[in-house]
């Protein structure tokens, strides 16, 4: 059966049982090794199902199509991000500085750890980037960026707010994913991310003096 990528990108239906989540569980941890073996343009429903050791009725009742399963793995991805955003971003017990520089290491790390997997998903990325689930599972991440730019930014115009929130958003996914597509040492990753801390950190405290 061909998987097309203009059909749903929705879960079938929802696992109730243990047995169903274990496996639904199984079919997606089948499907991070398919694809981080076979890469995006190879990632099938069979090779999945294959992996998983089910049949592809089985995978069926889970998920309609290929482009279901690539979207719950990179809705996975989302809310780990989003997680990692808020348990940093929100902690009030530390300036907003010392967040940022804490997320930033964060953030390359988990860049680096997962590269494989990243470069696979952004691959597949033209299946779902422009659905409505996709976009609701972006806005979460948004709406921790703006609080925070609040607090580093609190006599700032709303809009050099929301200017420097998506300068400093864009270039750590955007440099970070360059700088994880080489392996990387945890010395490297660590020097590289405090040279990018000190370059936010620097542009904020820039922000904050005009």
């Amino acid at each position: 059966m061909t998987d097309r990528p203009s059909v749903s990108i929705s879960s079938r239906k929802q696992p109730k049982q243990a047995r169903s989540n274990e496996l639904v569980a199984a079919i997606l941890d089948a499907a991070v090794q398919v694809l981080a073996r076979e890469g995006a343009q190879r990632f099938t429903t069979a090779r999945v199902a294959e992996r998983a050791g089910v049949s592809v009725g089985s995978l069926y009742q889970y998920f309609p199509n290929k482009a279901a399963i690539l979207f719950r793995l990179q809705s996975e991805e989302w809310r780990r991000t989003t997680a990692l955003l808020r348990a940093i971003l929100a902690e009030d017990a530390r300036s907003p500085p010392e967040r940022l520089r804490r997320l930033v290491h964060a953030f390359i790390r988990s860049e680096c750890d997962e590269a494989a997997m990243r470069i696979a998903l952004a691959d597949a990325a033209p299946l779902y980037r422009d659905a409505p689930e996709a976009r609701e599972a972006r806005a979460a991440g948004d709406l921790i960026v703006e609080a925070f730019m609040r607090e580093a930014l609190p006599h700032a115009p709303a809009a050099v707010r929301d200017r420097a929130g998506d300068l400093i958003v864009t270039t750590l996914s955007e440099v970070g994913k360059s700088f994880s597509e080489t392996p990387r040492s945890a010395a490297e990753i660590g020097i590289y991310a405090d040279a990018m801390a000190d370059m936010f950190c620097a542009y904020l405290d820039s922000l904050a003096q005009a």
